[in-house]
Parts: structure tokens; C-alpha cells; sequence
């Protein structure tokens, strides 16, 4: 599948999650306010955390490993008996310290129930994760832009309705069962799929394939740690700082950035990344770099420049007047998204290479970045500095990387020219 093709399917998957998305920041806006979506903002952050460890952190390693085609089953049966173990384990461990866990990242045991909650989903949502690892390295975009619309439609559907009954504890509910929920779908969807067969996770534990797969589970989890926890910072510092609210507001233009950009990480994860790996000469993986370029970042910059132009429009339909003042962040905002995605189309590469050292360095450095310049631009600038710091930061970041990925292709010269 092309990479034109590939972005069709991303790109209907993307619409269709955009737009229900749209409809629940609009019922969060309304019901909830800025101060409960900066709540919101803290659980997906500590939700992201969980998760991540839950899986074990293999989801790319297995992504690059079904897409090489080698050695399936053994990579499958090994990595479904890691995800059940982590999972096991992370749901003991939310049972047990469930209201430590509340007062950590929402400073008061009151949410102690979505913890709880979360422990007893968080199985299911390994195991949704880990199938759809296996079919995206099996290259079934098809297969993984049903999925993901099946899945945008139930959460609106889920989280809307939990938002109108119950308000912020209702959409914190929703946040924390509706991928869990979806695995059914997701097993219903795979039960005729002549590439997957159960039989194929019937191998023993291989040690092999689990240190491989442990390869990209420390990168996984350490950008698991580093980004969210860097962001749970960032907002306790605004809410201490200015307030609760400008940290809704935050937490609003990060949602906005995320979501348009959905389309550009949607592509990467699926075709962009097993191809990669799966690309062993230096001149092939130049022409997949150079291929993605020419074809995302017009777009990408295109999109910005119409996002920008449109943004008092976009933060009427998506939010409510009360998020008006988010409009300050949007110039710089969007010109650190294009940077972003520059960076990124660089940083797969260290990812399909399995560049472990290298990869958890720069992820450490990025979020550390990002927190130290958030802080000092909230002290100098006020809430616009947010704005400053995450472009700063993405440039930054880009250079690094940049650099990395220079001295990679010297290091290969002469090597399967």
C-alpha cells in the first residue's frame, strides 16, 4: 500500500474521530468548563501512563516485527504472555494504591472510583492495544480505520451521554472503559482474518523474541513517562501560577493541535513505521524520507495556515466563549506542530532501528525541555509563553534530532548502497 493510499485511510479514520471529538469538547465545554478540562487533561495523562506499562511498552515492537515477517507466531505468543503479565500486575497494583494513585495526579482521593475503574479495564485495553499493534504491522490499514471509526462512534455515544447524567465524573468514566470495551469489537472484526489464527499464539515463551520486543519497551515506556509527566508539571504550574481555568485552556489548544495532527500520527504509526523497518538499504530509507516530506509537510503547513486564519470559528464551534482567551496561543502553536512533524518524520527512523540509547536520551531531553522553557516563559511572557516554549522546544528538538539522523547515514555509507 502507498503512501497516498495510506493516507486516504488515515484520513477518513482522522475525520471521523475529529468530528466526534468535536462533539464532546463541545459537551465538555458546556457542562464541564475550562477548570474540568484541565481535570480531563490529568487523567489522560495518568491514563496514558498506566496504559502504556499495562502493555508492556511492546506495541511498536510488535509492529516492526509482524511487518519483517519473521518469526510471527513466536513474536505474537511471546508478547501476548508479556501484555497479560504487565496487565496483571498494573491492575493489583490501581486495586491497591487507587487512592494514592487520585491524590498524585488529581491532589484529592475523590476520583479514587475512576482508579478503580481504570484497574479493572485496563486488561482489555492492553489486549485491544496489542491486536491492533499486530494488525497495523500486518500493513491492514483498512482493517484499522474501521476499527478506530467503530471506536470514535462509541465513545461519542459513551462519553456524551455520561457527560449530559453526570458531568466531569462522567466523562472521566468514559475516558477510562471505552477502548477497553472496543477489544470485543476489535476480536469480533478479526474472527475470519486468514492472517491471524489462534493457533499463532499457541508458542511458548521465547526468550529471544522477549528481549527484542524489551528493546522497544524501554523506549516505549520511557516516552510514556517522560511526555506525560512533563505535561502533568506544566499544568500544575499554570493552575499555581495563573489558574485552573488558563490550564483548561492549555489543555484545550493541545487538543486541538493533537487532533488536526491525528491524520500525520495516524500515517506514521501505520505505514510509515513498518515500512521503515522493513527498508534495509540507505537509499531506500532516503527515499522514504524524502517521499514523506514532500508529501506531508505542504499539507501539514497548509492546514495550519487555514487553522490559524480560522481560529476564532474553530474555538466557537469546538469550545465555548469562555475558551476565547486560547486564541493568544495559536500563531506559535501551530508553527511548533509544523516543526513537530518534521521532527518526527526524522525520529521513526531511530524507532524502526531500534536506536534504544539513543532514543531514550532525546526523549528525556524533549520533555525536560519543554518543561524548564514552559516554566520560564509563564514567568516572563505570561499564558502566551506556553506557546513560545512548546515551538522553542520543537525546534530544538528538531535540530537534535536532525543531527542524529545525519550521523546515522554517515555511519552507513557503503553499506547496501
Amino acid at each position: 500500500m502507498n503512501i497516498v493510499k495510506a493516507s486516504v485511510y488515515s484520513f477518513i479514520s482522522t475525520v471521523v474521530k475529529m468530528l466526534s471529538g468535536l462533539v464532546i469538547n463541545k459537551a465538555i465545554s458546556i457542562f464541564v468548563g475550562p477548570s474540568g478540562l484541565a481535570l480531563i487533561g490529568q487523567l489522560q495523562n495518568a491514563s496514558g501512563i498506566i496504559q502504556v506499562i499495562s502493555s508492556g511498552g511492546i506495541a511498536n515492537g510488535i509492529i516492526k516485527y509482524t511487518a519483517e515477517n519473521e518469526n510471527r507466531s513466536e513474536t505474537w505468543s511471546t508478547g501476548l504472555r508479556i501484555t497479560l503479565i504487565f496487565s496483571i500486575l498494573s491492575t493489583v497494583i490501581l486495586l491497591f494504591f487507587s487512592e494514592k494513585i487520585s491524590v498524585l495526579f488529581f491532589h484529592t482521593a475523590e476520583y479514587q472510583f475512576v482508579i478503580l475503574i481504570l484497574g479493572v479495564m485496563i486488561t482489555l485495553f492492553s489486549l485491544n492495544q496489542f491486536v491492533l499493534s499486530i494488525i497495523t504491522g500486518l500493513g491492514s490499514i483498512k482493517l484499522y480505520t474501521v476499527i478506530n471509526i467503530i471506536q470514535s462512534f462509541y465513545s461519542l455515544i459513551l462519553t456524551v451521554t455520561l457527560i449530559y447524567f453526570y458531568s466531569v465524573n462522567g466523562a472521566l468514566v468514559a475516558m477510562v472503559t471505552n477502548q477497553a470495551i472496543v477489544f470485543f469489537i476489535v476480536l469480533y472484526k478479526i474472527r475470519s482474518n486468514k492472517d491471524i489464527k489462534l493457533s499463532m499464539f499457541k508458542h511458548p515463551f521465547n526468550k529471544s523474541e522477549s528481549r527484542k520486543l524489551f528493546s522497544y519497551s524501554l523506549m516505549t515506556l520511557v516516552s510514556a513517562l517522560t511526555l506525560p509527566l512533563s505535561l502533568v508539571l506544566i499544568r500544575n504550574y499554570i493552575g499555581s501560577q495563573l489558574s485552573w481555568d488558563y490550564a483548561g485552556y492549555w489543555q484545550a489548544m493541545s487538543y486541538l493541535s493533537s487532533m488536526y495532527l491525528l491524520i500525520i500520527t495516524t500515517l506514521l504509526s501505520t505505514y510509515y513505521l513498518p515500512v521503515l523497518s522493513k527498508t534495509k538499504s540507505k537509499k531506500d530509507l532516503y527515499y522514504e524520507i524524502r517521499k514523506a516530506y514532500i508529501f506531508l509537510i505542504p499539507i501539514v503547513i497548509t492546514v495550519a495556515i487555514i487553522i490559524f486564519y480560522s481560529r476564532g470559528i474553530i474555538v466557537s464551534l469546538l469550545f465555548d466563549e469562555k475558551f476565547i482567551v486560547m486564541e493568544k496561543l495559536f500563531k506559535w502553536q501551530l508553527i511548533g506542530d509544523v516543526i513537530k512533524v518534521c521532527s518526527c518524520l526524522l525520529s521513526y527512523i531511530i524507532l524502526a532501528k531500534t536506536m534504544t540509547r539513543v532514543f531514550i536520551i532525546t526523549e528525556l531531553i524533549s520533555a525536560s525541555m519543554l518543561t524548564l522553557l514552559s516554566m520560564y516563559f509563564i514567568d516572563n511572557y505570561g499564558f502566551v509563553g506556553l506557546s513560545y516554549a512548546y515551538a522553542m522546544s520543537n525546534f530544538i528538538y528538531f535540530l537534535m534530532i536532525f543531527i542524529i539522523i545525519v550521523w546515522f547515514f554517515i555511519q552507513k555509507r557503503g553499506e547496501n548502497e
